[in-house]
């Protein structure tokens, strides 16, 4: 999923304002991932103008009801925060719609050679046969509020950048404690623009989230890695999941005893369709853009983390893939993995290209000369901003010498082969077990039933992780991933561990991986499970992965500390440069980067011409399936009975006429600003009636997340009505279509 990109005829317009939103006129693309407690006062009349028909508090309200209360971030194991998916309510017992790739992971868990539910779907039949997720969480935002003064009363120019990020740390928390209203809710803060704005976010957590149907991959996946970020676009890409409460309606862990959700709002259905230049609008949970970067770091990002991110998973993608095509058992084990793996290389290919190609530099050096230029024109100017690109160029200088290494860290070790990253993390149970060791008598009871526990949650993390960890594979990606990391990391940044390669393997990484995975008892459940049963501190700190786990988490430690000066520099430069610029154009409307908080975007449904003598169409229809089909290539096999469908034109109230033959639309495209974690993202009508699900970007809009190109910026949406067509003649569970608000 990625997100918009900024127009290449208007770039001396972009290059000056940057992240300033134009004025929105009726059909024309609007930059902004805006929040929405502010679509009032700074975006509700261009709303209008493009055709919203709702009222403000129908949008965002805290006392009633509204659009918001039906919107929900998807998260693992991390709420309230770091969504990393959207989802939608669609009835009024919880029933909640997103991607096929949001649920892929739950997908993958719950199937088994025997039960293939990625290749074949999954549909539930009844509430008694809706699958529990254990760690995925669904996210209600109740309200938000700035809390800037609360935080910038307390803090001074004259910090430091590690004072002063202690400090909106230590208020924060503050904040946050008391927003929780004694656990009711849980609550975060955010930091907008750089730094220079605060904002309080409370939401209801429910952790009860359960599956309840899926198209088989054929149609949830079509396309796979070859049509992903691709226009056209005809993948099926939704799943279906539901909320459930505790009988009084508030949050619980999983119990049989729950109820389906009574939310406070749900979206209707549209069957309308979409037509050219009508209003859509996307809500959901953007993960991340960077709008402010700097010439400096778009420069990085070209020459160097891009085209290494890449190099590293080409690897890594392949050598998955060797295993996964040999046997059923482990493509099934490594299908979620290899899908999050290659989403983001495609991802970073795209990026690069598209920023070389629009010259997003080159604009961002113009509105850099803007910046001084405005900044000579005044000694207070001078003295408060005047030192804010030096700032920056400066810790970009300094990030050349380790920046590799970090690439390197992050893509080829700690998500690289798992056994590292596993063994790193009994780093506790080791600290547990060396102070048993010295414990006086009546310190040994209290650290027994710490042991203890730490086992369990070492039993629970090991049957999660074992069931999808074949040693071979893993061992292949380790040799692998370890070569290119000696290879390319400078010498005197690689840990010691690489001694042992270089005396007793002599250089042999193969040979090197074989003595480590016989060795380690991290290489097998059997071998960990029996350490657990009988845990000893040096059996365990001698295990070479452990060492090994440890000595590269020693590593990422020294280059976060080599780091730290240049990164302060790129935080405080960056903070001044984009307060600055918001005082350059006092009367322009400047949209807040992505950071997982809820945003709505607004736009239209629209064609586009992403070259010379090209043109794309609004919509595809299932036609383009059938011509796409291939039976060699899995990313393009075609469902028998979808095909049966399409031949008799077996479309119900779903299919439309075109040109005088029935038709059945897939997808669609709008104009909506969106970034990772849009996924799943409802796109909305004028009504407030859900019309498609937002699933990804078009290609040549790749260098969006940093630059907003509205001529070729498209979201590509499933449309609504081939989902319900799915659910109603694929999968047969037509009790899901009777639960929501159909409107025709």
């Amino acid at each position: 999923m990625n997100t918009i990109i900024r127009t290449l005829s208007l770039w001396l317009f972009a290059s000056v304002l940057l992240l300033a939103a134009p004025i929105a006129k009726a059909g024309t693309p609007d930059e902004g991932m805006w929040l929405p407690m502010f679509v009032e006062r700074l975006n509700y009349v261009d709303m209008q103008k493009m055709g919203l028909k709702l009222t403000p508090e129908e949008l965002y309200s805290i006392n009633n009801s509204s659009l918001k209360d039906a919107i929900v971030g998807l998260a693992s194991g991390s709420a309230p925060y770091g969504y990393f998916c959207t989802g939608e309510i669609v009835s009024n017992q919880g029933l909640m719609f997103t991607n096929h790739h949001c649920g892929y992971n739950n997908l993958q868990e719950h199937s088994s050679v025997e039960h293939d539910y990625l290749t074949n779907g999954f549909w539930a039949m009844s509430f008694e046969e809706e699958l529990p997720n254990p760690g995925l969480t669904a996210s209600f935002l109740h309200r938000m509020e700035d809390v800037t003064q609360q935080i910038v009363s307390q803090l001074s120019d004259t910090m430091s950048e590690a004072t002063r990020a202690a400090k909106i740390q230590e208020i924060s928390e503050e904040i946050q404690e008391k927003a929780k209203e004694g656990g009711k809710y849980d609550p975060v803060v955010h930091s907008f623009f750089g730094g220079n704005e605060f904002y309080l976010f409370v939401y209801v957590t429910y952790r009860d989230v359960r599956l309840v149907g899926a198209p088989p991959s054929s149609i949830g996946k079509f396309g796979g890695d070859t049509d992903n970020w691709m226009w056209p676009r005809h993948t099926g890409d939704f799943c279906i999941f539901r909320v459930y409460s505790a009988p009084d309606g508030s949050p619980a862990a999983y119990n049989k005893e729950n109820v389906p959700l009574k939310p406070r709002h749900h979206l209707p259905v549209s069957l309308k369709g979409v037509q050219k230049d009508d209003y859509a609008m996307i809500w959901g949970y953007p993960g991340s853009t960077d709008r402010y970067l700097s010439s400096y770091g778009v420069e990085q990002a070209i020459n160097e983390s891009n085209p290494t991110t890449v190099k590293i998973r080409d690897k890594k993608l392949a050598l998955m893939k060797e295993d996964m095509n040999s046997d059923p058992r482990i493509n099934i084990m490594y299908a979620a993995k290899h899908a999050g793996t290659a989403n983001y290389w495609k991802y970073y290919i795209g990026q690069t290209r598209m920023l070389k190609r629009l010259k997003v530099a080159d604009k961002k050096r113009a509105t850099e000369a803007e910046f001084l230029k405005w900044v000579e024109q005044s000694p207070e100017r001078k003295a408060k901003y005047g030192d804010a690109l030096k700032l920056i160029a400066d810790g970009y200088d300094q990030l050349k010498l380790t920046n590799l290494t970090s690439v390197y860290l992050s893509e080829a070790v700690f998500q690289g082969p798992e056994i590292i990253f596993f063994a790193m993390r009994t780093g506790g149970m080791a600290a547990t077990l060396e102070a048993l060791k010295k414990a006086k008598k009546e310190e040994k009871a209290k650290l027994v039933e710490k042991l203890q526990k730490t086992i369990e949650g070492q039993k629970r993390r090991a049957a999660d992780f074992y069931k999808d960890f074949n040693m071979p594979t893993d061992r292949k990606q380790f040799a692998g991933l370890m070569e290119m990391y000696y290879n390319n990391v400078p010498a005197d940044q690689r840990p010691a561990v690489f001694g042992q390669l270089e005396g007793k393997f002599k250089g042999d990484f193969k040979a090197w991986a074989n003595y480590l995975y016989e060795k380690s008892l991290f290489a097998s459940r059997e071998k960990f499970e029996a350490f657990l049963a009988d845990p000893d501190y040096k059996t365990l700190t001698r295990d070479p992965f452990f060492d090994m786990a440890t000595k590269f988490r020693l590593s990422i430690m020294s280059i976060n500390a080599m780091q730290e000066p240049a990164q302060e520099k790129i935080g405080k430069g960056n903070r001044l440069f984009i307060d600055a610029l918001r005082q350059m154009y006092p009367d322009r409307k400047f949209a807040p980067d992505a950071n997982s908080t809820m945003r709505v975007s607004y736009g239209s449904v629209q064609d586009y011409y992403p070259g010379n003598a090209m043109h794309y169409d609004l919509i595809t229809t299932l036609d383009g399936v059938m011509e796409k089909e291939d039976p060699s290539n899995d990313e393009f096999v075609v469902d028998p009975k979808l095909k049966a469908l399409w031949e008799k034109k077996d479309f119900g109230r779903y299919g439309i006429e075109i040109n005088g033959e029935k038709q059945l639309v897939t997808c669609f495209l709008t104009t909506n600003d969106i970034t990772g974690g849009n996924s799943g993202s409802p796109v909305i009508n004028g009504n407030g009636e859900l019309i498609g699900l937002a699933f990804d970007g078009n290609w040549e809009a790749m260098s969006g997340d940093i630059a907003f190109e509205p001529q070729l910026q498209r979201t590509i949406c499933a449309d609504v009505r081939y989902v319900l067509f799915v659910i109603e003649k694929i999968g047969e569970c037509n009790r899901l279509i009777n639960e929501m608000t159909l409107v025709e």
